[in-house]
């Protein structure tokens, strides 16, 4: 069994971070989104793993290598344009071959992993499994409809009449009959080629597609909102490490790791949290649910419920939370007269004041 792993999406939802960065490799508890499903698929026993790249490629890429740190072998499999989830298995066929595979979103995020499912689909036979949960907002997802068996009879991508509240989780699992399916499709009204029309065409031509429902967590990681969320959700199950260097001034409570060259002065750190590799936290209070990247300072400045992306600076900051603050980035107060907020923000920025 093969692996096909998207990793090409431009990531709006998260604009201005994703402008420079792949919305895959915002890091989680300090590892990026990406490793995660890479490690769910290298345990549920597939070592032969696909990953479609777009125009993050090098970045994808160079975190990934080939594959080896995560126990995988990675194939990078190019997709010139986001052409729908579909045309990624097309274009995918000749790394896929003949294979059963499991297609896996590369932003989503699954706790649990996903070796049980796959154990099902091996067992029970179906030409398609897919996986539902339950939503709130059924416009924004594809979105399955069953019948009073519960066998799927209709699929229809972000429908703006949800006749149903069953979203498609991001994990899909087929065999090779997939590949009739996406050549026989055609592009949709926003010109993509729908999986769910793909998986539509499954069922329309008789086909066994077996639904599964997600009983435990999983998130989209789309927006910030999800992206705190997920944080808070992995640092709940961290045990407390210090491989760092805390001084006599400084108090740990909770469950809290500090990772290597980290150093901790005249502070307080109230887990769940994590600190990252050669940052350092001085003068400072980091609060529950909070994740700092390597190479950071935190400097006279609280901080709680946000996640601090590499070799940022914040310095002299009375309170920061529920916040994502991305690479190199230096947040201050202003000397200058006259007194004033002074910003440089990319498009789609998003900023809160407190006077």
């Amino acid at each position: 069994m093969k692996a096909l792993v998207l990793s090409g999406g431009a990531g709006t939802r998260l604009r201005p971070i994703t402008h420079t960065s792949a919305k895959q490799l915002v890091p989680v508890a300090n590892k990026p989104v990406l490793f995660y499903g890479l490690e769910a698929i290298r345990d549920a026993g597939i070592t032969d793993v696909g990953i479609i790249v777009g125009d993050t490629r090098a970045e994808i890429e160079a975190a990934v290598g080939d594959g080896s740190a995560l126990g995988i072998k990675a194939t990078y499999i190019h997709q010139e344009a986001p052409l729908g989830l579909a045309h990624c298995v097309l274009i995918a066929r000749d790394f896929l071959g003949d294979d059963d595979f499991v297609m896996y979103l590369g932003d989503n995020f699954i706790i649990g992993g996903i070796t049980d499912l796959v154990q099902e689909f091996v067992r029970c036979g179906a030409d398609a499994q897919i996986l539902l949960t339950k939503v709130d907002n059924p416009q924004q997802f594809g979105i399955a409809e069953l019948d009073e068996e519960g066998r799927v009879v209709r699929l229809v991508e972000k429908p703006a009449q949800p006749r149903s509240d069953l979203a498609l989780v991001g994990v899909y699992m087929f065999k090779p009959a997939i590949h009739q399916a996406v050549r026989a499709i055609r592009p949709s009204a926003r010109g993509e080629l729908e999986i769910t029309d793909a998986i539509q065409w499954l069922v329309d031509n008789g086909y066994n597609v077996r639904s599964h429902f997600v009983n435990g967590y999983w998130k989209d990681t789309g927006r910030l909102e999800d992206m705190l969320e997920c944080n808070r959700k992995v640092l709940e199950t961290i045990e407390p490490a210090c491989r760092g260097r805390v001084d006599a001034e400084s108090r740990i409570i909770g469950r809290v790791v500090i990772e290597d060259g980290a150093v901790i002065e005249r502070s307080t750190v109230r887990g769940p949290a994590i600190i990252g590799k050669g940052t350092k936290i001085i003068e400072s209070y980091v609060g529950p649910f909070t994740s700092i990247y390597h190479d950071c300072v935190i400097e006279r400045t609280e901080i709680e419920h946000s996640i601090i992306l590499e070799a940022t600076k914040i310095i002299g900051v009375s309170r920061i939370e529920d916040s994502l603050i991305g690479k190199e980035v230096e947040v201050a107060p202003s000397t200058a007269l006259p007194r004033a907020h002074r910003l440089m923000l990319g498009d789609h920025s998003k900023v809160s004041i407190a006077y």
